[in-house]
């Protein structure tokens, strides 16, 4: 098992930034392939961005792309996902999550089997 912790998030006007964090511990964390996941009120959970465990390979969903970016520090055991520019279509809650069964990243939900209880991001135009 891992868990995940998630912060980072809040309000923050249309056009700036956010860094949302996830923590991690338990099992073998820096072999792990990670993503950030969101689910808006009323939508199902969608994929943000993914990567791999040695952080050489990233993959974006088409609405972030150019505007965020996911690192992971391997010697810390966290993830981020840097948030620029954001959009009032931004405003979800993201979550953290852990893939135990692969290290290269993957937009599938069901790919990962650890998730963070999330953390709440509103953009407000």
């Amino acid at each position: 098992q891992v868990q995940l912790v998630e912060s980072g998030g809040g309000l923050v006007q249309a056009g700036g930034s956010l860094r949302l964090s996830c923590a991690a511990s338990g099992r073998t964390y820096s072999t792990y392939a990670m993503g950030w996941f969101r689910q808006a009120p009323g939508k199902e959970r969608e994929f943000v961005a993914a990567i791999s465990w040695r952080g050489t390979r990233t993959y974006y969903a088409d609405s972030v792309k150019g505007r965020f970016t996911i690192s992971r520090d391997n010697a810390k055991n966290t993830l981020y996902l840097q948030m620029n520019v954001l959009k009032p279509e931004d405003t979800a809650v993201y979550y953290c999550a852990a893939s135990t069964a692969y290290s290269s990243p993957s937009p599938d939900r069901n790919d990962y089997d650890n998730w963070g209880r999330g953390t709440q991001v509103t953009v407000s135009s």
